[in-house]
C-alpha cells in the first residue's frame, strides 16, 4: 500500500509504522488519520502479522492536530464537524479493536489526540524527556473523542486532573497515571521494545487475540457498536463551533489569550 504521510515496513511477523511528518511534529491532519486507520486496517488483516510497532520520524512523535487542519476545522460546519471527529474516533477504534500486539513508542511531545492514540495501544515506551498534555481545554474544547479510550486506561481521577488542567505533564508522571508503561533513555528504547516483541512473539497469536478481546469484555471497552463513539463525536462537533470553541481557535491562531483567561 502507497501512503503519503506514514511509512510502513514489513519484517518477519511484525511491522513498523512511522508517522512520516517530521517537518510539524506529525501533527494530524485528515490524511494522516485516514492512512494510519487503513495501514491499522490492514494489518490486522494479515495472518502473518503478530506485532504493530508505531512511531514518530523526526523530533516528536505527535504534537497534537495540525495548524492547518485546525483552521479547517473553524471553519467546518455541523455536519462536517461530525463527519471529521468520526473519522479520528475510528482511528482510535481500530487500534483499540487491533487482534495484534501493539506497541507505541512515544518520545519529543505528545500531544492532545496523539494521547488517543497511545491509550489505545496495548504497551506504550516513552523517552524520559517526552512532554505530554491534554490542551483542548485551554482551546475551548474537550478531549471528546479520545475520552473512552484514556479513562478506560488511566481511570476517572487522572483524567480528571489532567483533562480539566491541561497542563503538560512529564514521560515519568505519565507512567505513573498509567498512560505509558515504561519510561526509558533514548538508548535504551530499541532494546525496551525488543523485550517486549519477544514476549509478544513466544505466545500464541490467536490467545493473543482472545485475550485482547477478553480484556476488552471486562473493561466494558468491547461493544464496536457502543454509543459512545457516536456522542463523543457529537460533542466535539458542538463545541468545536461553539461560543468557546470558536473563541479558544482564534486566540490560539492570533497568538492572544482567550477572553476566558
Amino acid at each position: 500500500m502507497d501512503f503519503q504521510t506514514i511509512k510502513v515496513q514489513l519484517g518477519e511477523s511484525m511491522a513498523w509504522v512511522n508517522l512520516d511528518r517530521p517537518e510539524v511534529r506529525n501533527a494530524l491532519n485528515a490524511e494522516l488519520i485516514r492512512e494510519l486507520t487503513e495501514a491499522f486496517d490492514w494489518l490486522n488483516s494479515r495472518d502473518d502479522i503478530r506485532v504493530i510497532i508505531l512511531k514518530g520520524n523526526g523530533k516528536a512523535f505527535c504534537a497534537g492536530a495540525d495548524l492547518a487542519y485546525m483552521k479547517d476545522m473553524a471553519g467546518f460546519g455541523y455536519n462536517q464537524n461530525i463527519a471529521d471527529a468520526q473519522n479520528l474516533s475510528k482511528l482510535f477504534q481500530t487500534i483499540h479493536f487491533c487482534n495484534k500486539a501493539v506497541i507505541v513508542d512515544v518520545h519529543g511531545a505528545c500531544i492532545g489526540g496523539a494521547n488517543g492514540i497511545i491509550a489505545a495501544a496495548d504497551v506504550v515506551i516513552a523517552e524520559k524527556e517526552t512532554k505530554f498534555a491534554f490542551s483542548e481545554v485551554r482551546l475551548g474544547i474537550t478531549p471528546a473523542t479520545i475520552s473512552p479510550f484514556v479513562v478506560g486506561k488511566i481511570g476517572l481521577t487522572a483524567a480528571k486532573e489532567l483533562m480539566l488542567t491541561g497542563r503538560r505533564f512529564t514521560a515519568t508522571e505519565a507512567k505513573a497515571y498509567g498512560l505509558v508503561n515504561v519510561v526509558v533513555d533514548e538508548a535504551e528504547m530499541i532494546a525496551t521494545e525488543r523485550q517486549y516483541v519477544d514476549h509478544f512473539l513466544q505466545a500464541s497469536p490467536d490467545a493473543i487475540a482472545e485475550c485482547k478481546n477478553l480484556l476488552r469484555m471486562v473493561s466494558g471497552t468491547d461493544d464496536r457498536f457502543s454509543p459512545i463513539f457516536m456522542q463523543t463525536s457529537v460533542a466535539i462537533a458542538n463545541q468545536r463551533i461553539s461560543k468557546a470553541g470558536q473563541e479558544g481557535m482564534a486566540a490560539f491562531f492570533e497568538k492572544r489569550k482567550p477572553d476566558w483567561a
